[in-house]
C-alpha cells in the first residue's frame, strides 16, 4: 500500500491539492501499480473532503474503488458517516497498540478501549464498509507492554475486519526486533493478515522492510521519496528495488519502470526535493564520477551492480569535471553521437578539467560548446596573448579595466572605463592599438548563449560577429564567467586579423 497522499503528507511544510491528490492517486494506480493507496485522514478538512470524494468518483468510474483507503478513528459515528458521504468504502481505524498510548493519551482501560473498537466495526461493517485496523505505536506495544497487544490481538482476531496494521510509530524498532516481533505474529495468528509500516528515525526503514517480509509479513506500507512525518516512512522504490533482487521469491505488481516519474512528479507537487544521492531516484545515483570508474564500465561493466538505471526509466551519466579522465569524456561523446581525434579528445579533457577546477559540474550539455572552442583555437597561431586584466564594477561608478596584453613579445598595459565591463575591456584595447597604429575589427553582432538546464554556473558561449576589410567573421569565447567568454573570443579575433 502506498500512503503517500495520507502519512506522507504529513510531511513538515507539504499540503497537495485536491487535483494534485487525484493526478498522484491515478498514477500510482495505473501506472506504479501498487496494489492499494490511503488518501486521507476522515475529519481534517473540507478541502480533504473535496479531495476524498473526487479520488472516490473516479475510482468508482474505474474499477478501483476497494483499492482506495482512508483513516479513520474510534469516534463512534462521526468517521463512519464522514466515509459514507465522501463515497469512500474502506477504513483503516486508528487504534491504540500500546499500553503507554492507552494509558496516557486516552486514559481508558484496554477493555474500555475495545467495546469502543468493536462498536465501530460494527457500524462500519453494517453500512457496507470493509474495516482494517492500526495498532498505533505497536512496536512500543510489543517492546514495552506485549501482554497488552497479545490481548488486544487475540480480541481483535474475531472482529470481522481484512487487515491488520502494524506501525512503527516512532521509528524505533531494529531489524532484529523486527523479525522477532512479526514472526511471533504470524505463527501466533495465522487466520490474520498483517501490514508493516516502517518509519525511518534511524535510518532503519529499509532494513525493517526486509526483516518483516523475511518474518512472514503479508503487506507493507510505503511512500513516494519516503516522505512522512520527522525522518519519513519506509521509500517504496527502495522497497522494490531490494525485494526484486534480493527476495526473488516474493513477487509485487509494481512497475520499476515508473517509479522514477512518479517520483518526480510529487517532488514537483509537494516542494519537498529529493537528495541528490537518494538511492534509486536521486540524482547522482546512476552518475560515475571518477575517471577511472568510466574506464571500468567500458571494461566488462566493472563499476554497475544490479540496479540498472534502465530499469527505473533511467540512463547512465558520466559527470564532467576534475576528476574526469578520457574514459568519462568519451563516453559522452558516444551518447552524443560524437567521434573525436586522440589529440582532440586530449585537449577536451584538459580543457574539462581545467573548468572542472572553477566549477562544480561540466554538463553532458556543455560539451558541444567546449569542442567547439578547442577546434576553433586549433587553427589559430597565438600571436597576441591577454596577460592579465583586472575587470570592477561599483554602484554608480563607471566600470573599468586594466589591461595587460602582449602583441608578437611586445607588452602594453593601459586602463579605460566603459557603460560596462567589456566596453571598458575593448576602450582599454582600442588604447593599445592606437599606439600600434593598427585598427581594429568592427563589433558587428554579440550573442550569448548557455546549455539547457539554466543553472547560474553554466558554461555561456560568446559568440562576436567583427567586421574588417570589408569581411565578416566570427571568433567564439567560452566561459562561466559571460564577460571573460567575450574577452577569449576577442583575443581569438586579435589572432585572426
Amino acid at each position: 500500500m502506498d500512503t503517500t497522499l495520507r502519512d506522507g503528507e504529513q510531511t513538515s511544510g507539504v499540503s497537495f491539492s485536491a487535483s494534485e491528490k487525484l493526478t498522484i492517486a491515478q498514477l500510482l494506480l495505473t501506472e506504479v501499480k501498487v496494489d492499494r493507496i490511503e488518501i486521507a485522514s476522515a475529519r481534517v478538512s473540507e478541502g480533504e473532503f473535496q479531495a476524498v470524494k473526487k479520488i472516490m468518483d473516479w475510482a468508482g468510474k474505474n474499477g478501483y474503488l476497494n483499492q482506495v483507503e482512508v483513516l479513520t478513528f474510534v469516534d463512534g459515528e462521526t468517521s463512519v458517516n464522514w466515509m459514507l458521504e465522501a463515497g469512500a468504502k474502506v477504513m483503516n481505524l486508528l487504534t491504540k497498540g500500546s499500553l503507554n498510548h492507552l494509558t496516557h493519551q486516552l486514559k481508558k482501560k484496554p477493555q474500555e478501549h475495545f467495546v469502543e473498537i468493536a462498536a465501530v466495526i460494527s457500524l462500519a461493517v453494517e453500512k457496507g464498509l470493509q474495516c482494517n485496523v492500526y495498532l498505533e505505536d505497536w512496536s512500543n506495544g510489543m517492546r514495552n507492554s506485549k501482554e497488552y497487544v497479545l490481548e488486544y490481538l487475540d480480541f481483535l482476531q474475531h472482529q470481522p475486519i481484512k487487515r491488520v496494521l502494524l506501525p512503527d510509530t516512532l521509528g524505533v524498532l531494529i531489524p532484529s526486533e523486527t523479525f522477532g516481533y512479526v514472526s511471533e505474529l504470524v505463527q501466533r495468528y495465522p487466520q490474520l493478515h498483517f501490514d508493516f509500516h516502517a518509519h525511518n528515525d534511524y535510518d532503519l526503514s529499509i532494513a525493517n522492510v526486509m526483516e518483516a517480509v523475511k518474518a512472514g509479513v503479508h503487506g507493507l506500507h510505503l511512500t513516494i521519496n519516503g516522505m512522512g512525518e520527522r525522518a519519513g516512512n519506509a521509500p517504496l522504490a527502495s522497497a522494490i528495488a531490494v525485494l526484486n533482487d534480493f527476495m526473488p521469491d516474493v513477487k509485487t505488481a509494481v512497475a520499476e519502470k515508473s517509479l522514477y516519474t512518479v517520483s518526480k512528479l510529487v517532488e514537483a507537487f509537494s516542494g519537498f526535493r529529493i537528495s541528490a544521492n537518494k538511492p534509486v531516484v536521486g540524482e547522482n545515483v546512476f552518475t560515475q564520477t571518477a575517471g577511472i570508474h568510466a574506464d571500468g564500465d567500458k571494461k566488462n561493466n566493472l563499476y554497475h551492480n544490479d540496479l540498472m538505471p534502465e530499469r527505473f526509466g533511467r540512463q547512465r551519466k558520466y559527470a564532467l569535471g576534475k576528476t574526469s579522465g578520457k574514459a568519462n569524456i568519451d563516453n559522452n561523446l558516444q551518447q552524443l553521437g560524437i567521434q573525436l581525434s586522440d589529440e582532440d579528445l586530449k585537449k577536451v579533457t584538459q580543457r574539462v578539467i581545467e573548468l572542472g577546477d572553477r566549477k562544480e559540474m561540466v554538463t553532458q550539455a556543455d560539451l558541444p560548446y567546449i569542442i567547439s572552442d578547442i577546434l576553433d583555437s586549433n587553427s589559430i597561431v597565438q600571436k597576441v596573448q591577454i596577460i592579465n586584466y583586472v575587470l570592477t564594477h561599483s554602484k554608480n561608478l563607471k566600470p573599468s579595466v586594466t589591461l595587460n596584453i602582449s602583441i608578437k613579445g611586445e607588452l602594453f598595459e593601459e586602463h579605460a572605463q566603459g557603460d560596462g565591463q567589456y566596453d571598458a575591456f575593448v576602450n582599454a584595447l582600442k588604447k593599445i592599438y592606437k599606439q600600434k597604429k593598427m585598427e581594429l575589427p568592427v563589433l558587428a553582432d554579440y550573442t550569448v548563449r548557455i546549455p539547457p538546464g539554466g543553472k547560474s554556473d553554466a558554461l555561456c558561449e560568446t559568440i562576436i560577429t567583427w567586421l574588417h576589410n570589408g569581411k565578416e567573421f566570427k571568433t567564439r569565447g567560452l566561459d562561466s564567467d559571460q564577460t571573460v567568454a567575450a574577452i577569449k573570443a576577442t583575443e581569438k579575433m586579435l589572432n585572426s586579423i
